[in-house]
């Protein structure tokens, strides 16, 4: 098979969670293990960074990748859902997985597929795997999908550990409490492996310290801070805090999304913890991987700039914490009209995001092409009961296309509110 063979084959084939939804989530580890038995177990073979969470799990890989490039390091990243390109998933040093070696590990392990009839993600799972090991890499970043604790991602034993903010997403699959979702997450802790604990929520804090003490693995909880200096259209600098001592002054990222500093301290920790690892990784490397994200690790869609005037920016947002963050940023843009073009997948809290919406922005409803997506006239209508009006697109560059028309060259256009959604802009 050839590569658009294979993504036809895999995609008609398997179940895949970003298109169906809970169906595709397989509530145990058998098929992955299955599989990577097959393949000789390549998880075994180089040393990983595992990171898991509701909100800047992502984003995070990207700059922990980003800052071991920077020291020299040949390294791996993993990560999901892809925005335009399947091969976005897997990366070395930045570049994405040749499509000749999807295409040849599909045919080669087509049997072992249909033996053990994992789902899409499971699949892409043991393909990355297979790929770092290949390449000997010198560190892997992996980012779970869903959840932690039965995440097919987590049959690794990583150096460390990090754990980003917890949120509640996917409360149908993970659980309807914080402490429930906590719990999951908590899940990649290994026993005697270290854990970072990147955010400040005291509430759940008690979770990970008893996984961890269960396990007698080390628990860091990430105690500096990001104190905002100035920020730009390519990105923003901080000082990076804790108590009242400056431990890295001025640093540049050109992650323009202000959520992002929130992730800064759990990135931090986990370098130092690597640093105890046996790896080098310094001040210059921490500076030169933040500042270059983007061009390292090919990050998209997080306060990505589509255009400068009008200000038009696209952004993967699509739960309550994120959105809550995002529309802060938001209110600090300036005077001219927000433009706010939003569509959704249907097992999202819908109703709880549009009642934190500005009411007084021109909305635009939109819909993806996955079948999870809400229809955009659905959505609209959801809109009207939050006492929302807005007019319904049936894909995001018909919308864009007239709110740029509708636009004054101050105002602000944001696309948001699912990953599938900014997936679908053209150009991006």
């Amino acid at each position: 098979m050839n590569y658009e063979q294979v993504l036809t084959y895999l995609y008609d084939r398997l179940p895949m969670f970003q298109r169906v939804g809970k169906v595709a989530f397989k509530k145990d580890l058998t098929n992955t293990i299955a599989l990577l038995e097959a393949l000789g177990n390549p998880q075994n073979e180089f040393k990983s960074v595992h990171i898991a969470g509701t909100n800047g799990k992502g984003s995070s890989a990207h700059a922990l990748a980003s800052i071991l490039q920077s020291a020299g390091y040949k390294t791996g990243l993993y990560t999901s859902p892809h925005l335009k390109s399947f091969t976005e998933r897997v990366r070395l040093n930045g570049e994405e997985i040749p499509e000749e070696y999807v295409a040849q590990f599909a045919t080669d392990n087509q049997q072992h597929i249909e033996r053990i009839n994992p789902s899409f993600f499971e699949v892409t799972v043991a393909l990355a795997f297979k790929y770092f090991a290949d390449q000997q890499v010198d560190i892997a970043i992996i980012e779970t999908g869903l959840g932690g604790r039965l995440d097919s991602t987590n049959v690794i034993t990583p150096l460390v550990s990090l754990i980003t903010m917890i949120g509640f997403d996917h409360a149908d699959m993970l659980g309807d409490t914080l402490e429930k979702i906590a719990g999951e997450k908590a899940g990649i802790i290994k026993s005697g492996i270290p854990v970072v604990i990147g955010a400040n929520q005291l509430e759940i804090a008690h979770v990970f310290e008893a996984k961890a003490q269960e396990g007698e693995s080390p628990i860091h909880f990430a105690e500096t801070y990001c104190e905002s200096i100035s920020e730009s259209l390519t990105g923003q600098y901080f000082d990076l805090k804790v108590a009242n001592e400056i431990l890295l002054d001025n640093v540049f990222t050109d992650i323009t999304a202000n959520y992002f500093l929130k992730n800064i301290p759990g990135i931090y920790q986990s370098v130092q913890v690597l640093n105890q690892s046996g790896f080098t990784i310094g001040e210059e490397a921490i500076r030169a991987g933040l500042s270059a994200i983007k061009s390292k690790t090919g990050l998209k869609g997080r306060w990505q700039i589509l255009k400068s005037e009008p200000l038009t920016i696209a952004d993967v947002s699509h739960n309550e914490p994120g959105l809550s963050i995002l529309i802060d940023q938001i209110n600090h843009h300036g005077e001219g009209k927000l433009h706010l073009i939003i569509g959704m997948v249907k097992d999202k809290e819908v109703n709880k995001v549009l009642k934190m919406l500005p009411e007084q922005a021109q909305f635009y409803f939109i819909q993806s092409s996955v079948p999870r997506s809400m229809a955009a006239t659905e959505l609209q209508s959801r809109a009207l009961e939050a006492g929302i009006s807005g007019e319904a697109f049936e894909n995001v560059n018909d919308a864009l296309t007239v709110a740029t028309k509708n636009a004054q060259t101050t105002d602000l256009i944001l696309v948001c509110g699912s990953t599938f959604v900014v997936a679908e802009i053209e150009g991006l």
